[in-house]
């Protein structure tokens, strides 16, 4: 891949967080030989349709980043949707770049493969070591199953199919739904939306809304858009002017990575290494965590809000810590570079300026 800028590769999924980073990152590096797909156009869950994608375009190439995600409200809800989307999509598309010879595929995971209470940092040979958090654990499976088919591939047919397992990422294009985003987008706006509030910015609230979903049925409450309407449909999910109420008890541990460093990552991985090289897969990640109360007070102060955080202890906490350990990835010669301060500031500042 690295010697040839022209080789035809196929992201799935470049309009996601993930995806749509990778793609710039590709054409920053001089890439122009891009193949896309928008859902409406070709749903990777259905096994003709990606048949008949591959076998029209054979991809050289291809950077395995759709996936149906979202927070523990969206998995603890959408159990169904989360295993059966995310199998469907990982058995058309692996199976599919086997059968029509793509020459190395790059499989995007996630942390929550492990178990729930696996040894802190999280080594790659601790998969299937335990149980599952229940939250997420369709998911979860689905993700697993992806990593199994490419690597059995690997082992019954020489495939190169390469799987990464990325920690919790964030970045710019995330998803702020507060009923199906992760943690990072979700308190980034809710901090926000609280601080505009205590200043009275309904205006920009008001856009803030048009443009995103609060999810949680509330969206369809809100019509005139009003100083009142807008106060009740806040509170309903713990934003007022004067504190921001969050899930859990705060002090569970999560590692948090920019998509930028997550994409630079992978175009590094497919440059310069096979999946013989690699082994079943690679942990990426920071191999640092904080608490979500650490977490929460950091984006309070890049925020400049000076409102209170409110734990709920009632709701869920999910895996009580996360951190995995990137000893692999490390050796391979990646290391992440955006600190976590760095990664927030600009998150709230790219956030800002969808307004």
């Amino acid at each position: 891949m690295k010697s040839d800028k022209n080789a035809k590769i196929y992201v799935a999924g470049h309009t996601g967080l993930v995806g749509s980073t990778i793609l710039k990152k590709l054409i920053e590096k001089g890439y122009s030989n891009i193949l896309l797909s928008i859902e409406k156009e070709l749903d990777l869950r259905n096994q003709l349709d990606t048949e008949k994608f591959f076998e029209a375009n054979r991809p050289e190439f291809v950077i395995l980043a759709a996936a149906k995600v979202g927070g523990i409200v969206a998995n603890n809800t959408y159990k169904a949707d989360f295993i059966y989307d995310n199998l469907a999509i990982g058995l058309n598309v692996i199976n599919c770049c086997y059968k029509y010879n793509v020459k190395k595929l790059l499989n995007l995971g996630s942390s929550c493969i492990y178990p729930k209470l696996a040894i802190q940092p999280i080594k790659e040979e601790y998969l299937l070591d335990g149980k599952l958090e229940p939250t997420n654990e369709p998911y979860a499976i689905a993700k697993i199953a992806a990593i199994k088919l490419c690597s059995s591939y690997n082992f019954q047919f020489g495939t190169n199919f390469i799987s990464v397992m990325p920690t919790n990422l964030y970045g710019k294009n995330d998803n702020f739904n507060l009923e199906t985003s992760h943690v990072m987008p979700a308190l980034i706006r809710k901090i926000i939306l609280a601080k505009a509030l205590k200043n009275g910015e309904i205006e920009f609230i008001t856009s803030d809304l048009k443009q995103h979903k609060l999810g949680f049925g509330i969206d369809e409450k809100i019509s005139s858009f009003s100083l009142e309407e807008i106060q009740s449909s806040l509170s309903e999910i713990g934003i007022s002017s004067d504190s921001v109420t969050i899930w859990g008890s705060g002090n569970v541990r999560r590692e948090f990575l920019h998509v930028d460093d997550m994409a630079e990552a992978c175009i590094y991985l497919k440059e310069n290494y096979n999946a013989d090289e690699i082994g079943e897969f690679v942990n990426i990640g920071t191999g640092t965590d904080v608490s979500i109360k650490e977490l929460a007070e950091q984006i309070k102060e890049l925020a400049e809000y000076d409102g209170n955080l409110i734990f709920d202890n009632k709701k869920p906490d999910g895996t009580p810590r996360k951190l995995l350990d990137v000893t692999k990835i490390n050796n391979l010669g990646w290391k992440a570079q955006i600190s976590l301060t760095d990664g927030i500031r600009k998150v709230i500042s790219d956030y800002l300026k969808l307004k």
